[in-house]
């Protein structure tokens, strides 16, 4: 039998990068029966088309739908609405952009059928393929943000933000329904619950393309990403001392 997938991407004012990732997804799966595919896009409050090239693909062959936030809400929050909606039996969420072509879902599908609970694309594992580099600045910002998030919150993941993770529709609510973080650090939110609440994470090697059109402001993250990783350890500590309590029994 055919496995259902839920793929969510957030989009915020994403019309000039997301029809061909669209396109892209419908070719790859058009010659794979063994998927049956559903795509919801999350219209974060763009002021662009988006909404009007999403209608579009809602009439092809592709199955896409779009939810939305009348204001934008934060590329966190819109995936939290989109995973929350999501009725595969396998949720994926991937950036509007691409940077990981969806040809990837297969390894991080093997290693869900192997017993993971999450399947997580990173580029900075053996194995990894960077295509395209970031601009030396933002790669080295990237780094730094990793290294932070492994001091404060998920020590044994080594890539945190590649737009591209697989999870078992089990694990969905129990970790999205407690998110609190709207904007770039809810990766990292994501991930610490799940080692908090043992769910098992494969990090996966996967190739990477840098998008140059990236939406996001550096200047106007930092100081908010840097709280909120402060945040998640606070807002989640209850379900740290629980979980260490049970471990500790």
């Amino acid at each position: 039998m055919a496995t259902t997938l839920t793929i969510v991407i957030p989009a915020y004012n994403e019309e000039n990068r997301l029809g061909a990732t669209l396109e892209r997804t419908a070719a790859y799966f058009a010659g794979r029966p063994q998927w049956r595919v559903d795509v919801l896009v999350v219209d974060d409050g763009s002021t662009d088309g988006t909404a009007e090239l999403v209608a579009k693909w809602q009439r092809g062959s592709l199955c896409v739908r779009l939810l939305g936030h009348e204001t934008n809400q934060g590329k966190g929050w819109a995936v939290r609405t989109g995973m929350l909606a999501a009725t595969g039996a396998y949720v994926l969420f991937m950036d509007a952009d691409g940077s990981t072509d969806i040809g990837e879902l297969e390894k991080l599908a093997e290693a869900l059928e192997a017993g993971a609970d999450i399947a997580i694309g990173s580029r900075d594992v053996s194995g990894s393929e960077i295509r395209q580099r970031q601009p030396i600045v933002r790669e080295t910002m990237g780094k730094a943000f990793s290294f932070i998030s492994r001091v404060i919150a998920v020590p044994d993941i080594e890539d945190t933000t590649c737009g591209f993770k697989l999870f078992r529709k089990e694990a969905v609510k129990p970790l999205f329904g407690r998110q609190v973080v709207r904007g770039w650090a809810f990766d990292v939110e994501i991930l610490f619950l799940a080692v908090r609440l043992g769910y098992s994470v494969a990090e996966i090697p996967v190739g990477w393309t840098d998008s140059p059109d990236t939406k996001v402001n550096l200047a106007g993250v930092v100081l908010p990403t840097l709280r909120d990783l402060i945040r998640i350890r606070f807002a989640h500590h209850r379900v740290a001392r629980r979980t260490n309590a049970m471990r500790t029994k």
